[in-house]
C-alpha cells in the first residue's frame, strides 16, 4: 500500500442527506469525529443561495423553507447520472429548485445568487459540501488540510465514483481513495470489536443511509478484511420514506382544507421538515405529531401518525431491503447461518421494522450497533486515510481487500454481454482477453466497454467506447485484438488494447464524457470556488 506524505489526512463521509469528517489521532490511538461549528458531529449536504451570500450545512438547512428553490440538497443523486435517466427524471418531481439538460445531456441545477441566475453540476454542489468539511476539519486541527479519503455506496457505477472524484478535485482535495461506505464501516466495527475475535469472523454490514442502501459480507481474520460480496440499490433511503410521508398528509390536507399544496415548494419544504422529524420519533415511539405552523395560505396544519401507518406505506422499500440482503449471501455462497454479526450502519438502520425484518431473516440473531451508525463510514475512512500517509504513526495494521460491485465487460457480435471481470472479483485486478476477427478483412475493432449483469449489453450501462484502428487484413477468424481490463484501488477502470500482428495499440482511461466533467472544466470550476470563497 503506497503511502503519501501531504499534509494532514482525514476521512469524509460525503452523505446524499448528512456528512460527516473524522481524523486518526496518533497521540490518542483512536479516531475523533470532528464537531462543526454548530457542535453537530453530521453536517447536512445541503448548499443555499441567497442574494447576498451562500450557505452551506446547518445554514442553508435551517432557511430552506423559507429559499427552497435556490438551496440544493441531494446532489449525491445526479453524480454521474445523466439528465434523461429514469430516476433523475423522478427526483425532479419531488425538489423544490431547478434541473435541466446540459450539454451531453449532465444535470444541471440552476439557482438564482447575488440577483444572477447560476447554472451548477452537481459535482459543483457536492464539492462546496467538502470543502465545508475540510474547513471544519482545519478548525479543530489548527492546520491545512489537502487529503482526503473520500465514501461512496458500495454500488456506485465507475461514472458515479469519477464524478465524485472530481467533486474533491474541484474542492482543492487530493482524493487519496475512494472507499465504499460498508467496507469503511467494516473497518470501524472490526477495530471495535477485534479483541473480542479469535479466529475468522464472517460480517455482514447492513448500511441505510439516507438515500442510498449497502450491504457487505466480509471475513476479518487478524489484520485481514477480505470482502466476499456486496449488492445494493443507489437511490433507496431515508429520503425515500420521508417522499411517502409527506405524500401522505399532502393528501390529508388536501382533504381537510381542500387546497393543494403539492405545487407550493416553501409548503412542502416545511411539511418535509416535519416528516423528517416524525420519521425519527416513530425509531422511538409508537406515535408522531405534524405540526406546522401556517402551512399554506395561513392555515395552521396539526396531525399524527402511527408507527404500523409508517411501516405500511413504506413496506415494499423495507421488502426490497431484505431481497438485497439475501442476493449478496447468494453471490457470497454463504449460508446465512455462517455470518457471525450482522451490523447496522446509516441513520435509516434504526427504524424499528427495518432491525425487526432484517432479525427475522437472520433467524433472531442479535444485531449489532455498537458503534454510532452515522459515525462508522466517517471513522472507517479516517483510518484508511492514516494508512495512507506516510508521517501518522500508531495506525492499526490491517490489510483491506475490497472488490469491485459491478460486471465489466465488453459487447460481442450479436449484442451479447461478454463478462471480463465479474462482480465481486478482488481488486486491484487486471484480466485480459483475446478476441478474433467475425469477417474478412476486418480493419478495426470498436470496443465498448459495459457494466451490469444483463445478458445483453445494452441493457447494462455503458461507460466507455474506442476503435482499435490498423488491423491487417486476413480471413474471418483471425487474431483481432486483446484487450485488457485494470481495475485499481478507487475501482477505477483503464482499458487498454493491442493488436499482436500488427503491433497497433491503444489506451483508455474510461472518461464517461457524456456523464463526467473534462478535465479542463474541472480546473475551471477549482478556480470558480476558489474566488467564491475568498469572497465570502
Amino acid at each position: 500500500m503506497k503511502r503519501r506524505r501531504e499534509g494532514c489526512a482525514v476521512g469524509i463521509d460525503l452523505g446524499t442527506t448528512y456528512s460527516c469528517v473524522a481524523v486518526w489521532q496518533e497521540q490518542h490511538y483512536r479516531v475523533e469525529i470532528i464537531h462543526n461549528d454548530q457542535g453537530n458531529r453530521t453536517t447536512p449536504s445541503f448548499v443555499a443561495f441567497t442574494e447576498n451570500q451562500r450557505l452551506i450545512g446547518d445554514a442553508a438547512k435551517n432557511q430552506a423553507a423559507a429559499n427552497p428553490r435556490n438551496t440544493v440538497f441531494d446532489a449525491k443523486r445526479l453524480l454521474g447520472r445523466k439528465f434523461s435517466d429514469p430516476i433523475v427524471q423522478d427526483d425532479i418531481l419531488l425538489w423544490p429548485f431547478k434541473v435541466t439538460a446540459g450539454v451531453d445531456d449532465k444535470p444541471m441545477i440552476t439557482v438564482k445568487y447575488k440577483d444572477q441566475e447560476k447554472k451548477l453540476y452537481a459535482e459543483e454542489v457536492s464539492s462546496m459540501v467538502l470543502v465545508k468539511m475540510r474547513e471544519i476539519a482545519e478548525t479543530y486541527l489548527e492546520s491545512t488540510v489537502k487529503n482526503a479519503v473520500v465514501t461512496v455506496p458500495a454500488y456506485f457505477s465507475d461514472s458515479q465514483r469519477k464524478a465524485t472524484m472530481d467533486a474533491g478535485v474541484i474542492a482543492g482535495l487530493n482524493v487519496m481513495r475512494v472507499m465504499n461506505e460498508p467496507t469503511a464501516a467494516a473497518i470501524a466495527y472490526g477495530l471495535d470489536k477485534r479483541t473480542d475475535y479469535g479466529g475468522e469472523r464472517n460480517i455482514f454490514v447492513f448500511d441505510l443511509g439516507g438515500g442510498t442502501f449497502d450491504v457487505s459480507l466480509l471475513t476479518i481474520k487478524g489484520t485481514v478484511f477480505q470482502i466476499k460480496a456486496t449488492a445494493g440499490n443507489t437511490h433507496l433511503g431515508g429520503e425515500d420514506f420521508d417522499n411517502r410521508m409527506v405524500n401522505y398528509f399532502v393528501q390529508e390536507f388536501k382533504r381537510k382544507n381542500r387546497l393543494d399544496i403539492s405545487g407550493n415548494p416553501k409548503a412542502l419544504r416545511s411539511l418535509r421538515t416535519a416528516c423528517e422529524r416524525a420519521k425519527r420519533t416513530l425509531s422511538f415511539q409508537v406515535v408522531a405529531t405534524i405540526e406546522v405552523d401556517a402551512l399554506f395560505q395561513c392555515i395552521d396544519f396539526s396531525s399524527s401518525i402511527n408507527r404500523a401507518k409508517f411501516e405500511e406505506m413504506n413496506m415494499d422499500f423495507f421488502n426490497e431491503c431484505v431481497k438485497i440482503v439475501e442476493s449478496c449471501l447468494i453471490d457470497a455462497k454463504m449460508d446465512k447461518s455462517r455470518v457471525d454479526d450482522v451490523v447496522l450502519v446509516g441513520g435509516s438502520s434504526r427504524i424499528p421494522k427495518v432491525q425487526q425484518l432484517l432479525q427475522d431473516f437472520f433467524q433472531g440473531k442479535e444485531l449489532c450497533n455498537s458503534i454510532n451508525p452515522d459515525e462508522a463510514v466517517a471513522y472507517g475512512a479516517a483510518v484508511q486515510a492514516a494508512l495512507l500517509s506516510e508521517d501518522v504513526k500508531n495506525v492499526p495494521k490491517l490489510v483491506l481487500q475490497d472488490i469491485t460491485p459491478l460486471s465489466l465487460g465488453r459487447e460481442l457480435f450479436g449484442g451479447i454481454m461478454d463478462v471480463v471481470i465479474p462482480r465481486n472479483t478482488c481488486i486491484p485486478v487486471k484480466k485480459t482477453k483475446r478476441y478474433i476477427t467475425t469477417r474478412d478483412n476486418q480493419s478495426y475493432d470498436l470496443i465498448e466497454i459495459y457494466e451490469g449483469e444483463r445478458t445483453r449489453a445494452s441493457d447494462n450501462n455503458l461507460i466507455g467506447s474506442f476503435h482499435l484502428y490498423g488491423i491487417p487484413p486476413a480471413p474471418r477468424g483471425s487474431d483481432l485484438s486483446e484487450v485488457c481490463f485494470a481495475i485499481d484501488e478507487n475501482g477505477i477502470l483503464t482499458i487498454s488494447a493491442k493488436n499482436n500482428a500488427s503491433g497497433s495499440s491503444d489506451v483508455l482511461t474510461i472518461t464517461n464524457h457524456k456523464e463526467r466533467l473534462s478535465s479542463l472544466e474541472i480546473k475551471r470550476l477549482f478556480k470558480k470556488l476558489r474566488i467564491t470563497i475568498l469572497k465570502t
